[in-house]
Parts: structure tokens; sequence; C-alpha cells
């Protein structure tokens, strides 16, 4: 058995703590207010900080970082937090600008006990790939676990490489990224997963645990708690900002 403490700090960070080790997820430690510029006519609106700041979560082993080039999953005080951590564990692509271990979807890498694994994200429609670039989700295994494989999805949408990661998977622990991105310039394409694909996502798997992060602080994200609520996603919302624990 083993006990997993998840911290929801905003937007898609999360602190997880287990067996002496704490990973952080996308680090967005920006205050609110900001528009940022994502490329090709498309911007977004902080619109709310995060629940702790890098001091209140202090040191960790390693961030897991889904990808590097878009600031709602790495802003200017998540890259300034990464000069202090001693390991960072990205996309291949990723790692070339910023450094760390970086990852093709499929290629593991061990921290301690623990092997990570990339698994494929599509961060927009087909044919996007060259817009919107490389992004990875974490599978992560080790000795011990009741359920199964922890799995991050990683910011995506619903496409047949993810439906197939998670039949090979069998995670016992979800965490999905949704959100529902969209932009105005790019009308009604998704850049990532909604509740009602989650629900579909989960007809591939049967986890103990589900979780969501990446649904709320920003104004692309359009599929928010209320879309979730909808579409009868059967999760355990964190509380921010202050652990919860589960048995993975």
């Amino acid at each position: 058995m083993t006990e997993v403490t998840f911290t929801h700090v905003g937007g898609p960070t999360l602190l997880i703590e287990f067996e002496g080790l704490r990973l952080l997820t996308d680090p967005t430690f920006d205050a609110p207010g900001r528009k940022y510029d994502f490329g090709f006519g498309t911007s977004s609106t902080k619109v709310a900080g995060p629940a702790l700041t890098p001091d209140e979560i202090g040191p960790v082993d390693a961030v897991l970082l889904t990808h590097d080039h878009h600031d709602d999953n790495l802003d200017a005080a998540g890259r300034a937090f990464l000069k202090d951590v001693p390991l960072v564990i990205t996309t291949h692509s990723g790692a070339t600008r910023i450094g760390g271990t970086g990852l093709r979807p499929g290629e593991s890498t061990r921290l301690n006990d623990v092997t990570i694994t990339a698994t494929p994200c599509r961060h927009g429609p087909p044919l996007s790939h060259p817009i919107v670039g490389d992004v990875i989700g974490f599978a992560l295994e080790w000795p011990g676990q009741t359920h199964g494989p922890l799995w991050i999805t990683g910011d995506t949408v619903l496409y047949a490489p993810l439906r197939e990661a998670a039949r090979r998977l069998k995670p016992g622990t979800v965490v999905f990224h949704l959100g529902g991105v969209r932009f105005p310039i790019t009308g009604p394409l998704r850049y990532t997963m909604t509740g009602r694909d989650a629900v579909t996502l989960l007809g591939d798997m049967a986890p103990a645990n589900v979780f969501a992060v990446h649904w709320e602080g920003w104004s692309h994200f359009l599929d928010g708690r209320e879309g979730i609520v909808q579409a009868q996603l059967p999760l355990t919302w964190f509380p921010m900002g202050e652990g919860l624990t589960a048995e993975v």
C-alpha cells in the first residue's frame, strides 16, 4: 500500500508527495491579471493566482513538466523556481531549451524506485503539432502500489493514442488535465479535454482514484467546474492549497 498526498496549487500545478519524494507538476506561480501570448493570434489572461507560493511549497526532488513553451504550464515565476530544482523531466525538445531529462512518448527514466514514463499527448486538433509543439503526460510506477500506475494525462485532446495508452497502462489513479481550451481565433477547435472527453476516456480503464487539474485560473479554460459536473465525471475534487491523501 502507498499513500500519496496531493496538493493542488492552481492550474496544472500539483504537488505529489509519497515515500519521501516531493514532485511538482508544471510550475505556475505568476500573480493574476496578466495577458499571455500563445502565438498565432491566441492569448489568455490569468484570472487566479496560486494557492501556495514557491516558498510555501519548499524544495522538491523533481519537476514533471508536460511542456515548457506555454505560460499556463510554465510561467515566469515557474521558470525561476526551476533554477533550484535538481531534476526536471520534460519533453525531448523542451530539454534542449531548458535542460533536464527529455523524454518522448514511451520512453522512461527512474527516480529512486519510481519509473516515470512519458505518455502521448496531442495538444490540439489533427495536424496541429507544428503549431502547438511537443507535450507529454507521465505515468509513475513503483513497488507496492495498491491500485496500479499513477497517470497524469498532460494537456491533450481525446484521440486514439491516448485511449490506447489508457488501456495499456491500466492506471489505478488518474489526474486529468481538462479545461476544454479554446481560442476565439480558432473557433470550436479544442486544445485540451473537456469533462465529457474524460468520461469517454474512463471507459478505457477502471481507476480507483480520479482527479482533475488544469480546469481553472485562466480565461481560455472554457470547460471549468460546471462543465465537469454536468458531464458527471466521477472524480474527487482537490481542495485548493490543502493536501489530500489517497491510497494509490
